[in-house]
């Protein structure tokens, strides 16, 4: 699990936000990724990181940093193990660790899906009636933007699984953007009646009667469209399988063509962040894909310094959990 960390973050002023950076994370690790928490700590003067990977890819964010910026700097070593797989899974499982023990915040990986999901679960904790936790990703639409889970985490779910599903989906929409009886769609291959496999056709008479967090409404059948103008749903649930396809294509088409025409801006003025959060576990675990580059590694810690700051997944699980 690697040694213990150095010049441990200690709970600071208010903003203040602690993430565990995985640096081996990633299809270019780790050099993208000393490239975005760069830009993220020059970004935000109230970020402190915890550096979880080889001493000397630490260095170069430490060495690129002026002095003064340096103490927000923590590094956890990971030594090379036998094969290059337990090596690298050591990463996210430390980082995941310093969540657990409280010398981080948050968590933030771009490494493989599996081992992250497998260490939060196991490392944090599921919440009650969670039992895949799944990963939910932000897609800007024409009418703004639109939740998507899941995108690669339960591959081949239950019913039960997809209804637990779309009510972390519409806790999300509910804290984090802000959306008031947040629509709930089941993406599927036709809105007629019966349309889908076999767990497309069981689902609709399960979210039909659900009670759904924040005020939150199952509206029916939803198709690829949908996801793409945002018009009719505000969260989309589906299996991982599907979810990660239609993700990746999804963000190849908007990178090369350009995202949808915003009719008025998203909630906070911006682009959603390119990267998934893990819901349904006891902490702040935010996974980009293994390709990113610097830009949407910085992102992605920003992205996971809101999340704390706004104390928002300690809102949804009270929110789910009270209900």
């Amino acid at each position: 699990m690697g040694a213990a960390a150095s010049g441990q973050l200690t709970v600071g002023e208010p903003g203040t936000a602690r993430i565990a950076v995985d640096l081996l994370g990633g299809d270019h690790a780790p050099a993208v990724v000393v490239d975005g928490a760069l830009l993220a700590c020059q970004a935000d003067p109230a970020l402190h990181l915890l550096l979880v990977g080889p001493l000397e890819a630490a260095g170069e964010v430490l060495g690129a940093l002026p002095p003064g910026d340096r103490a927000r700097i923590s590094t956890l070593p990971i030594a090379p193990g036998d094969r290059v797989e337990s090596w690298v899974e050591s990463g996210v499982r430390s980082a995941v660790l310093a969540v657990a023990q409280g010398t981080a915040d948050a968590v933030l990986s771009a490494g493989n899906t599996g081992a992250t999901v497998t260490s939060a679960a196991l490392g944090l904790g599921r919440r009650p009636g969670v039992r895949r936790p799944p990963l939910a990703a932000v897609l800007p639409t024409a009418a703004g933007r639109l939740v998507l889970l899941d995108v690669g985490s339960s591959v081949d779910p239950d019913e039960e699984t997809v209804v637990m599903h779309a009510r972390l989906g519409s806790a999300y929409a509910s804290v984090v953007h802000g959306v008031s009886e947040p629509r709930v769609g089941l993406l599927t291959i036709g809105t007629e009646r019966g349309k889908g496999d076999r767990l497309r056709r069981a689902l609709p008479a399960l979210l039909a009667g659900l009670e759904l967090p924040g005020g939150g409404r199952y509206i029916g059948l939803v198709e690829g469209n949908d996801v793409v103008t945002g018009t009719v749903a505000d969260v989309v649930v589906t299996d991982g399988f599907t979810g990660n396809v239609l993700l990746k294509g999804l963000e190849t088409a908007y990178a090369e063509l350009g995202p949808p025409h915003h009719h008025g801006r998203p909630p906070d003025g911006d682009s959603p962040p390119r990267a998934a959060l893990l819901l349904g576990v006891r902490g702040t675990v935010v996974v980009c894909h293994g390709a990113a580059s610097g830009p949407d590694l910085a992102a992605g810690i920003a992205f996971a310094a809101q999340l704390h700051r706004r104390a928002a997944i300690a809102a949804m699980a009270e929110m789910i959990e009270t209900q």
